[in-house]
């Protein structure tokens, strides 16, 4: 497989650098974390999410009809790349892939109108529902018929939404006991509750509670159903493989500032690096690094072209686990006491990667996912 960006690819990654590098650097967030935002701004630098939009980068994979560039999921993960590498204070994989991919796929042409266009804008902040996909097969909202009219009942609660307290609306996945469905949840409609989770790496989620909420036929993204249950794989499959690439970004800048400080900090008259344990402990870090970046782009390639990908999204999302947690790790342990110092910027890929790695399950999970597609397999 080659893994090399076509021209067009490494314009858009070039320019998606340039943006982060200017405006996610490390001084520009250290202003952020230290200032006194607003709460439900705090990780969300809205100065970025502008400029991310005025570039066309919040629309690469969406349809040219609905506003966007019509470049697929692989363009889209060029710039969650980059998002990782910069640990970016915006919502990068959950309001372009996890929220706007699945409106653009599945909702309605008044439903696109609404929301993918001005998503591809930034005006709206979309998101979903998919932390803990792992067990959405046991599913945590319930949905049932409300009435003659087509309109929806659903309850339940959603936890680590991501976004939650600034989005505009919520992909929510929902089981009617057999089958699984979507829908398009507004967070002001009656009945929804939300309150603010503060996770690990500093980022504000939310936690949805709802209660008899009625949701209008026009909110049904695909109703639960076989259609559903594969729309469910179909939405999850991209949310991992993304996931992976914003931490397989992570995991690149951290390896790279270990390389960076091991080179330069010296011990006993040279440099750190030369030491024998620091060099092994480093390699192995790069090992995991790869592992980690090309299984989640073998993942993301597959999905670009609609081709089967189960094995290797869980591939991707174990390494994403495993290794990645490895090289974080690894990384604060060859920086010693300087990791953990916040005014240097490598705590803020540990935290990310502690945060993310597991967010769509776990390792475990993953390996049980691939065993049951090899034990499946003729």
């Amino acid at each position: 497989m080659d893994f090399d960006l076509d021209e067009e690819q490494q314009q858009i990654r070039e320019l998606a650098a340039r943006i982060f590098g200017d405006l996610a650097d490390h001084q520009s967030q250290r202003k952020l974390e230290t200032a006194a935002a607003e709460p439900l701004d705090e990780r969300f630098d809205r100065k970025l999410w502008a400029a991310l939009a005025g570039a066309g980068l919040l629309g690469l994979a969406l349809p040219e009809t609905d506003g966007g560039a019509g470049l697929g999921f692989l363009a889209a993960c060029v710039v969650v790349e980059e998002a990782g590498r910069a640990a970016a204070p915006v919502p990068l994989t959950a309001a372009t892939v996890w929220g706007a991919l699945p409106v653009a796929r599945f909702g309605s042409d008044e439903l696109r109108k609404k929301w993918v266009e001005r998503a591809a804008t930034g005006e709206v902040v979309l998101s979903a529902a998919w932390a803990g996909v792992e067990d959405l097969w046991h599913a945590s909202v319930t949905a049932e018929r409300a009435g003659p009219g087509g309109a929806w009942r659903l309850r339940g609660e959603l936890a680590n939404v991501p976004a939650g307290m600034v989005a505009d609306a919520v992909v929510v996945p929902a089981s009617d006991g057999a089958h699984h469905g979507l829908f398009l949840l507004d967070p002001a409609t009656p009945g929804v509750s939300r309150r603010r989770q503060d996770v690990t790496d500093g980022r504000v989620e939310a936690w949805l509670d709802l209660q008899d909420v009625e949701v209008s036929p026009d909110a049904l993204l695909v109703a639960p159903g076989a259609a559903g249950d594969e729309a469910l794989r179909w939405c999850t499959e991209r949310a991992t493989a993304a996931l992976c690439v914003e931490i397989a970004g992570a995991c690149k800048a951290a390896l790279d500032l270990t390389a960076r400080y091991t080179g330069e900090r010296a011990q006993f008259g040279k440099p750190v690096a030369t030491f024998q344990a620091v060099g092994q402990r480093a390699a192995d870090a790069y090992i995991d690094t790869e592992a980690v970046r090309l299984t989640a782009w073998q993942a993301a390639w597959r999905l670009d072209r609609e081709l089967p990908a189960t094995a290797e999204v869980a591939v991707a999302k174990f390494w994403a686990d495993d290794g990645a947690q490895r090289v974080v790790h690894a990384a604060q342990h060859l920086h010693g006491g300087v990791g953990v110092d916040r005014d240097y910027p490598l705590h803020r890929y540990y935290l990310l990667v502690k945060h993310l790695a597991p967010m769509l399950g776990g390792s475990t999970a993953s390996l049980l996912r691939l065993g049951a597609v090899l034990a499946g397999a003729p």
